[in-house]
């Protein structure tokens, strides 16, 4: 919006964006020159050197001048704009200042002053990089450059589903719990679609959306309402607006959907009631802290399992039917690659096909279980990624991250009870120290990603279920978090006390010393680190934090059945499709003694997980709003899974050399029979990076079960399972002499059944009485590309 005065001025102002480019690209370059002159000022590079010293001083003034007619005449105000406006005034000083000292060095022959001349356009330099970073937040709002970043991936906003329909009685006037609703809903509109042009700041037009009193107060063109009226009222005509309109709004981003647009009008239409206090009532939903464990349905025939009585009640409440449990083989492949991460063989799978014991599934689940090698190395994967723990990678050469993998691997072997788990990772020894330690990352770290904010946001992500990330740069547009409370938790990680910064900018205040719910424990600020850790650790891990029990009971659900019964698994906050279950499960396990394994068997045996699994098209799914749970989903093996199947069936996809962790040499007694390197326990490569291993730098608790371009490249094209099948194929060939018998094996081993007549028609069609080596590898591939093979029914 535009502020009365002189057309030349605003003319002139509007060539700021297009004049700042120069000086940053010039005083940048510049520097950088200059760094390769040091020991040599009369280097051949000086010539040029000085021109773009001259050019970058002369044109920051110039972009200094044209930045103050621009703020002077746009009506744009607030603290990001009064940053960018002294940074920019400083910068041109110095910039001012480099010329002179050249000058001097130059002309006058003054060497003794090189020094101080290279320090203050190193210094002009970097204003202007940061003076440029200021400008482009105030256009394109406060996180445009972090928010690229990986550990700040925050969820996108979605649309509300709030329907107006069944919210509007007809009646007059509303009543003042409804008027409360109304204004958490406009409120949380205003928040994601508003804030970044019009709240405190940044406000252009001189409106502010972000309180009562401002809104109504309007900005430089009037009222933007006109309560009940909202045909005539300002705000309704803009955001109506087509979305190339010159005064359409929002200016960036996505336009209002029509039911956002809809409830803007039912607000106006009804006076635009906004009840005094409003501003502190929470717009999202809040889930409950302390546990709960509500009171088993009535048992219903041929259901005992705790899960499966929860279920029905679902069921029933939804008109969901049950569905026939599923077949040994499918039955057997699933716990056995969600238990140990391998796929049966074709001799377990006829032992447990002619097991006569009516309870022979939940008999061979314990059996699994209790081979304690083969299920840590197979959830080392799982906690890894949760854990950002890794084999290789940044800071380990050079201290600035600590690996865990041995005391991680020794609680997953010992079945080690949650709870002591979790205050180990909190209140560590030197082996389990890696997780809070964070990543010391070297050169310039922003405020939000010091070790202590890191170790703020991973507990809070892993360990609650929680996003901290928005809240650590300013308060969160996704949740009520506020920026002071994320660093009084981070304080808690912290040798000293932290001094709070918004969005990089120091606030003059110094952080609290608090949980995230006070109703847990008080925290001590004047204690020590190892101290306030110690604390912590007691208040988290005690049976009134409701909110982390419900939270690894959802993790560990997911796992198995390929959907949380809250989603996204790290927003908590989130409504369940079952609150009972969730609630029951997490009692439960707290009941149970934290044992994970016993919420596995509980979570294996249920008649809900011997059901058949169902596919779906689009992940999107899961997060819709009237999502119903039917059963498990139909989940793609993960990297480490779909390795470890081709080492067991073909030949070997990683050599012993290849192994980071060995638990034979720590734990002989446990070493496992396996005449293969598990892929658990390499570095991350190519090939299990194409296969969907993340990168653990940051946390990652959730991979993505949908195959992509990259997976399907690597597959066809990769040289490591090229390699893998190709030596496989000699292999076969000197075991196997016919083409019969190579397709009967592979189909038994790989999909533990027999080829259908059809099948075998095709193979041997392909294949032929004696294959040649080519041949037996393009087989292979075929039957490792079949989604029999790659998904887990």
């Amino acid at each position: 919006m535009v502020s009365e005065g002189f057309w030349l001025w605003q003319f002139l102002g509007r060539l700021h964006p297009m004049v700042v480019h120069f000086p940053i690209a010039l005083l940048f370059f510049a520097a950088f020159l200059e760094l390769l002159t040091i020991g040599k000022f009369k280097s051949k590079l000086r010539s040029g050197i000085n021109l773009m010293v001259l050019t970058g001083a002369a044109s920051t003034l110039v972009a200094a001048i044209l930045g103050l007619l621009l703020a002077n005449n746009e009506a744009v105000e607030g603290e990001l704009l009064d940053l960018h406006r002294w940074l920019g005034i400083a910068t041109a000083v110095f910039s001012l200042a480099v010329l002179f000292l050249l000058n001097q060095v130059e002309k006058n022959s003054q060497r003794e002053k090189i020094k101080t001349y290279r320090a203050v356009l190193f210094i002009s330099a970097i204003g202007v990089g940061f003076s440029g970073h200021f400008g482009a937040s105030l256009t394109h709002g406060e996180d445009f450059l972090t928010e690229t970043l990986p550990w700040n991936g925050a969820k996108s906003y979605e649309p509300s589903s709030f329907d107006l329909a069944s919210f509007d009685s007809g009646a007059s006037g509303l009543s003042p719990e409804k008027e409360m609703q109304l204004i958490g809903e406009v409120r949380t509109i205003l928040a994601h679609n508003c804030y970044k042009c019009h709240s405190g700041a940044k406000i252009e037009g001189e409106l502010r959306l972000d309180e009562r009193e401002f809104v109504f107060q309007g900005g430089e063109s009037g009222a933007i309402l006109i309560p009940g009226n909202p045909s005539e009222s300002e705000l309704i005509r803009r955001v109506n607006l087509p979305k190339n309109h010159k005064d359409v709004m929002p200016s960036k981003g996505k336009h209002l959907s029509v039911e956002e647009i809809k409830l803007l009008s039912y607000w106006i239409e009804k006076g635009a009631p906004w009840p005094y206090g409003a501003e502190q009532k929470s717009v999202y939903r809040v889930a409950k802290l302390a546990p709960r464990k509500p009171a088993l349905p009535t048992p219903t025939a041929g259901l005992e399992n705790p899960i499966d009585l929860w279920v029905n009640a679902y069921f029933e409440e939804n008109n969901v039917s049950w569905q026939p449990v599923v077949d040994d083989r499918t039955y057997l492949r699933r716990i056995y690659l969600d238990v140990v991460g391998l796929v049966p063989s074709p001799e377990e799978l006829n032992a447990f096909s002619n097991d006569p014991n009516p309870d022979k599934r939940s008999l061979w689940l314990r059996k699994l279980l209790d081979r304690n090698n083969d299920y840590a190395t197979h959830w080392l994967t799982f906690w890894n990624d949760a854990l950002r723990n890794d084999y290789t990678g940044t800071g380990y050469i050079t201290n600035g991250r600590y690996n865990i993998t041995d005391w991680l691997y020794k609680s997953l072997q010992s079945n080690k009870p949650y709870d002591v788990f979790v205050k180990e990772l909190l209140n560590p020894t030197d082996a389990s120290k890696g997780f809070i330690e964070g990543i010391r990352w070297r050169g310039t770290v922003n405020a939000s990603q010091r070790t202590e904010m890191q170790a703020a946001q991973n507990v809070g992500q892993v360990i609650l279920g929680l996003n901290l990330k928005c809240a650590s740069c300013h308060d969160s547009f996704i949740s009520d978090w506020k920026l002071e409370e994320a660093y009084a938790f981070a304080n808690i990680f912290a040798d000293s006390t932290l001094e709070v910064s918004r969005c990089e900018k120091p606030i003059g205040k110094m952080a609290d010393t608090k949980i995230l719910w006070e109703e847990l424990g008080e925290m001590d600020g004047t204690l020590s680190r190892s101290e306030k850790l110690r604390q912590l650790s007691e208040y988290l891990v005690q049976p009134a934090n409701g909110r982390m029990y419900r939270t690894i009971v959802n993790r560990i659900w997911k796992q198995m059945m390929g959907r949380g019964m809250v989603e996204p698994v790290d927003e908590m906050d989130n409504e369940p499709w079952s609150q009972d279950l969730l609630d029951w499960l997490a009692s439960d396990f707290v009941e149970k003694n934290y044992n994970l394994k016993e919420l596995i068997y509980l979570i294996g045996t249920s008649k809900i997980y011997q059901s058949p699994s169902f596919g779906v098209k689009s992940p999107d799914i899961f997060l819709a709003e009237d999502y119903v749970f039917g059963g498990m989903v139909r989940r793609r093996m993960t990297a480490e899974q779909f390795s470890d199947a081709v080492s067991q069936i073909f030949s070997p996809v990683f050599e012993e050399k290849d192994m980071k962790y060995n638990p034979a040499q720590l734990l002989p007694e446990q070493n496992s029979k396996l005449t293969y390197t598990r892929a658990s326990l390499v570095a991350n490569n190519s090939f299990l990076t194409a296969l969907g291993r993340p990168n653990r730098e940051i946390v990652s608790t959730n991979r993505d079960s949908q195959a992509s371009l990259l997976q399907a490249l690597e597959l066809t094209n990769g040289e490591r399972l090229n390699a893998v099948l190709e030596k496989g194929a000699v292999q076969w060939k000197e075991k196997y002499k016919d083409g019969l018998s190579i397709i009967n094996e592979v189909y038994t081993k790989a999909l533990l059944r027999k080829p259908s007549k059809k099948e075998r028609e095709i193979a041997l069609a392909a294949l032929g009485k004696s294959p040649d080596l080519d041949q037996i590898q393009d087989f292979f591939w075929a039957v490792v590309l079949l989604p029999e093979f790659q998904l887990i029914y």
